[in-house]
């Protein structure tokens, strides 16, 4: 797919998840099938440019190209700013957080909170795109704050009228968080109202829903988020049945096994043992979830301190379930 400018292998993006898409994750969906990956959300304040979160967020050493970055924020003249640093600091695309439901985001104004004054938005844009003229800028927001302001159509227009190249919407409101389900007509309407690329975000889990939803949207991509905790090779099992019609068959065990270990091990170099091991608990119970005994084996995983001591854990618990089962049906597991 050519996206701005770029050869990407296929139109599956990985959608940008605080506290999840850090480099080893983005690295990980990438190798495994996803075209592109946003970084998580780093902030507008320039006093916490140098903090270690904001460093470890704007990492990425070693990536592949381009480099995504989203920011966060709700003052035009700190949001510019912001894009002209990453931008400084490597990113090939800057990205508009106007999509983030948390309350802390909301509560300063900034996230999905801005869909709410349109007039701001504007100016944000704006100032963005003006503030780095050769570097692609795009937005992800919402379908609006709440049912009853459902500002979607409105807000891609004046994305399209501002220099955005490109819109990833999540079909939900503010106010229904991640409950309920995606708004696919939203996002078709949106699609009916702009010229630029639209990307399609939400309960997008198997490779026929990621189909249904190209077809019923016309998205141009997808954008694939919590479905992608603990199941990075989702990516590459929609890129094959896009291109076939076929289904992969489940992983096997004895991989999935091999593709955690690969992901603890990047993150324990990223983070230092300490972080590392304690940022490794949420990975090992997303990838266990649904398999029998997982829940003992979180709960002692969570009691341990060392990295040696989690990659044992990890060891004994795989082997074991491989030893009596090939592979394990992760569309089963996940719907338990």
């Amino acid at each position: 797919m050519n996206f701005l400018g770029f050869a990407l292998r296929n139109n599956l993006f990985v959608a940008p998840m605080a506290g999840v898409t850090d480099r080893p994750f983005r690295q990980l969906c990438k190798k495994l099938g996803a075209g592109l990956a946003v970084s998580e959300m780093v902030t507008s304040n320039s006093l916490l440019y140098r903090s270690t979160k904001t460093l470890r967020r704007a990492n990425h050493a070693g990536e592949v190209a381009p480099i995504a970055v989203q920011i966060a924020g709700s003052d035009p003249r700190m949001m510019a700013e912001a894009a002209k640093y990453n931008v400084d600091q490597g990113a090939q695309i800057i990205d508009i957080n106007m999509g983030c439901p948390a309350k802390k985001i909301c509560n300063v104004m900034a996230g999905s909170a801005l869909m709410k004054d349109e007039a701001l938005v504007a100016r944000i844009l704006a100032a963005v795109v003006q503030a780095v003229p050769d570097t692609p800028v795009t937005l992800k927001f919402r379908t609006g704050w709440d049912r009853a302001n459902r500002n979607a159509p409105a807000i891609a227009r004046i994305a399209e009228d501002a220099g955005i190249r490109a819109l990833a919407i999540h079909g939900r409101t503010r106010s229904d968080q991640y409950m309920g389900e995606a708004e696919y007509d939203t996002i078709a309407l949106v699609k009916t109202q702009v010229r630029i690329p639209l990307i399609a975000n939400g309960d997008i889990a198997t490779p026929q829903k990621a189909k249904f939803v190209l077809d019923y949207t016309q998205a141009d991509a997808l954008m694939i988020g919590r479905a992608a905790q603990g199941r990075p090779w989702l990516f590459r099992e929609i890129e094959h049945f896009l291109a076939t019609g076929e289904l992969l068959p489940p992983p096997r065990v004895a991989e999935i096994h091999h593709i955690l270990k690969e992901h603890l091990a990047d993150l324990y170099a990223f983070y230092g043992e300490e972080t590392g091991v304690r940022i490794a608990r949420k990975h090992i119970s997303w990838y266990t979830k649904g398999i029998a005994g997982a829940a003992r084996f979180r709960h002692a995983m969570n009691q341990l301190q060392t990295v040696e001591a989690q990659f044992a854990a990890t060891d004994e618990f795989f082997l074991a379930e491989a030893a009596a089962n090939d592979r394990l049906n992760y569309e089963e597991a996940l719907a338990a």
